[in-house]
């Protein structure tokens, strides 16, 4: 385990994106049941660090997600329960102009939850397009901590520029950065091999949150260039990268085999092994406890190596997040 501020994060955790949406991932609310078994499943095996959104979820089922985990949370007895960490990220919406419009952003979050945010975190910056709003929405951030209203505040979607003008901003008030989560996998070096995320962090005090260890299905091994894909966004990802990506998921495949392990294991145990807090999304029990099998052991230095650099090779990468910043 390692500590935050003021709260205890998970060698991993699971990320929620897919409870409530039907466009990307197909939710539907007979699913429930499922997801049910698969927030205990995880926090019985100590995976308790909860992402989530207040954007998350589509058209009426908009913030189903939060719903969810306050549903599963509350009717939760097991080992753990007293560790269970619910990380929400506010929507930085245009019409979100002032602190106190976070402030209420995240009441309205809160009682979805039925309970207190214990990580609330800035979604994504608004420096590639209105740089100007970006500052009250961080004080509204800090006014949450001051009140004690969030045990911690974290940032999303932040390169090293931006990250830095805001933990001074929020230094200044006094309030501490406990994490920052960016996309990252071995498809999404970038925050990290260019922009030099982790280092910063690391000089900060400020913990990497990982989402989309697995490249939205890319690093599973699932999908093969002539198989059967996905639909949507995530299939002309597949069709793009797939090609180009023979050589690391045969790599991973050989690591998986010498291990006793799976793809998903080795991507996500690569993400731990670099010093991130992975967290896979899981819609069903059986993935949970896939996820899980990356926990209690590490890749070795030359598997790792040997990951970086087919990795670094590929001619083709995910797309990066349009609000990531410099």
């Amino acid at each position: 385990m390692v500590t935050g501020e003021a709260i205890v994060l998970p060698m991993m955790g699971c990320g929620t994106w897919a409870w409530g949406n039907r466009i990307l991932w197909g939710y539907d609310e007979s699913m429930d049941g499922e997801l049910a078994g698969v927030f205990n499943l995880c926090v019985r095996n100590g995976v308790t660090l909860f992402d989530t959104g207040d954007s998350y979820g589509t058209g009426r089922l908009k913030g189903q997600s939060e719903k969810l985990l306050g549903r599963f949370t509350r009717g939760y007895e097991g080992i753990n329960r007293d560790k269970i960490c619910i990380a929400t990220k506010l929507a930085a919406y245009p019409w979100r102009l002032t602190a106190n419009s976070m402030v209420a952003a995240a009441e309205a979050s809160a009682e979805r939850l039925g309970r207190g945010i214990d990580l609330v975190q800035m979604h994504w910056s608004t420096a590639n397009y209105a740089p100007w709003q970006e500052g009250k929405l961080l004080d509204g951030l800090a006014l949450l901590a001051e009140r004690g209203l969030v045990k911690a505040v974290g940032l999303s979607n932040y390169g090293t520029k931006r990250l830095r003008w805001a933990y001074q901003r929020l230094s200044d008030r006094g309030i501490k950065i406990a994490t920052l989560q960016v996309q990252y996998s071995l498809l999404s070096t970038y925050p990290v091999t260019e922009l030099g995320l982790k280092d910063v962090c690391d000089e900060l005090g400020i913990r990497l949150i990982a989402y989309s260890p697995l490249a939205l299905g890319l690093l599973t091994g699932k999908y093969q260039v002539n198989g059967k894909l996905p639909g949507g966004i995530r299939g002309w990802l597949c069709r793009r990268l797939l090609p180009g990506m023979q050589p690391l998921l045969d790599c991973m495949a050989e690591i998986a085999r010498n291990r006793q392990k799976t793809i998903s294991q080795v991507a996500i145990n690569w993400c731990i092994t670099k010093g991130t807090i992975p967290i896979p999304g899981a819609k069903s029990q059986r993935q949970a406890e896939e996820n899980i099998g990356a926990l209690g052991w590490f890749l070795d230095a030359g598997e790792v190596g040997e990951l970086d650099r087919i990795a670094a090779s590929l001619p083709k990468k995910m797309v990066q997040n349009i609000f990531q910043t410099s």
